[in-house]
């Protein structure tokens, strides 16, 4: 038993910049975003080396949360294309119509909904599989039981690989981040420090916490020590709030249970109103399992 959580808001971005035709509903909508998550997700749901048994897809939406209260230069909507953006309603309902659990995050992020799925059922299931290319959801990854899996790349990460890839455990990836800056979701981090340098420290010492202001007392060897170090206690307020920023919670009020997450295949009349609704008739063919229960 497997559980699938996807990244919705991801997937809808990758589906709006892709290189497939535009499509147009027959109500005006340029929907080729909403398409081509649904393409996708069905892909997922009927490959056999997938062997979906429960998923959930989250979204974004808004794409504010609480960092933004927290720090004036996180990610915001802002520049979204009006086009992409009139889509994050209707994709939420096409995953629904396929028989998927939609998280939709308003409060909280879409990362968060599939932190808080991992932490919760880990132990539950024989693997949670979460994917999506963020470099932050790493800090879910749990041995092989609990690994991200990018599906552009055909990549699946688990501790081994973490450490292989980036040189630091699961425990460490928010304090990296802070360190290092993420573009994607507007955290800048501290001048000067690179990923090597945030590695090797964090190798050793787990969180930047633990890194020592004096780079005297450093027990590892890194490569411009004293002006990191320097860096490091001048600015050591912000990388604590660009870890918070980082972090992703664990205990997003989701409501359903691990049951409710079995998919249990694509429930007919739904898929097929959603198809004509959308001018998609060509996909009502596209299912290979239908929910027997619909």
């Amino acid at each position: 038993m497997r559980l699938h959580v996807i990244d919705g808001t991801f997937e809808l971005f990758r589906a709006f910049y892709s290189k497939t035709p535009d499509h147009v509903t027959p109500d005006g909508l340029q929907a080729k975003a909403t398409a081509g998550v649904i393409r996708s997700l069905l892909a997922l749901l009927h490959d056999q080396r997938e062997d979906v048994t429960h998923v959930a897809m989250a979204f974004d939406n808004p794409i504010e949360s609480f960092r933004n209260e927290l720090y004036g230069g996180y990610k915001t909507g802002a520049g979204i294309p009006a086009a992409l953006r009139a889509n994050f309603d209707p994709v939420e309902e096409a995953v629904a119509a396929v028989g998927v659990t939609v998280w939709r995050m308003d409060r909280w992020e879409a990362d968060d909904a599939l932190a808080t799925a991992a932490a919760r059922w880990a132990d539950d299931v024989d693997q949670v599989r979460i994917l999506t290319p963020d470099k932050d959801l790493g800090q879910c990854i749990r041995g092989d039981r609990v690994v991200t899996v990018d599906r552009i790349r055909k990549t699946v990460t688990d501790e081994a690989a973490l450490l292989e890839k980036r040189g630091i455990r699961p425990a460490s990836v928010a304090d990296y981040l802070a360190l290092v800056g993420d573009t994607a979701d507007g955290i800048p981090g501290l001048p000067g420090w690179g990923a090597k340098s945030a590695a090797t420290l964090l190798l050793e010492y787990e969180t930047l916490d633990r890194i020592p202001d004096d780079a005297a007392d450093w027990t590892v060897k890194v490569r411009g020590a004293e002006q990191l170090a320097s860096v490091l206690r001048e600015h050591r307020p912000d990388a604590e709030l660009f870890r918070t920023l980082a972090l992703l919670v664990t205990d997003v009020p989701l409501q359903e249970s691990l049951d409710d997450l079995k998919w249990r295949g694509v429930p007919r009349s739904g898929f097929e109103s959603w198809c004509e609704q959308f001018g998609l008739p060509s996909l009502i063919e596209r299912p290979a399992r239908w929910d027997e229960f619909d």
